[in-house]
């Protein structure tokens, strides 16, 4: 089995920005982001993208546009050495539609459990915000809790240390 680290995209990832990020030119990752990715992957994790992104229901922004930021979120990683394994969306909003997909409901951990072989009991998802938590504490995944655009660094080396 594999033992996988799950982060969310805005606030981890890439700077919240308290509004949708839906273009390239609103996109920042997080200083420490590509470091942390590649430290995890060098440990044996897969890295696997889980995000919320409920602008498309809402018609805020198209799939086309998430394509577009998805794409240039992966070569910027990619061009730091930090690669990536799968992104899992949900396009949905509660406002909109009802789903099993949006956090913290599990059905995208679930996908990835499934798909990639994952040991849920080493593994962890990484978010700032208590949906995150939750949707990793549904798929039997250990959720950790971090502050928006914090340097989450330190996080990743106590997991690869097995101190957390």
């Amino acid at each position: 089995m594999n033992k996988a680290v799950f982060l969310d995209r805005d606030g981890i990832i890439n700077r919240e920005i308290g509004d949708y990020v839906y273009n390239v030119d609103d996109f920042v990752l997080n200083e420490t982001i590509a470091d942390v990715i590649k430290l995890l992957k060098e440990s044996g994790y897969l890295i696997i993208v889980v995000t919320n992104q409920g602008g498309i229901s809402k018609g805020i922004f198209s799939m086309a546009d998430f394509a577009e930021v998805n794409g240039y979120m992966l070569s910027e990683l990619e061009k730091k050495g930090a690669i990536v394994d799968e992104v899992y969306f949900c396009p949905h909003h509660p406002d909109v539609t009802k789903c099993l997909c949006r956090k913290p409901d599990p059905l995208m951990i679930e996908k990835a459990i499934a798909r990639f072989d994952i040991d849920r009991e080493n593994s962890y998802m990484i978010g700032d915000a208590p949906r995150d938590v939750l949707a990793a504490e549904r798929a039997g995944v250990k959720g950790i809790l971090v502050e928006a655009n914090s340097n989450i660094l330190d996080v990743a080396k106590m997991i690869v240390n097995g101190t957390i």
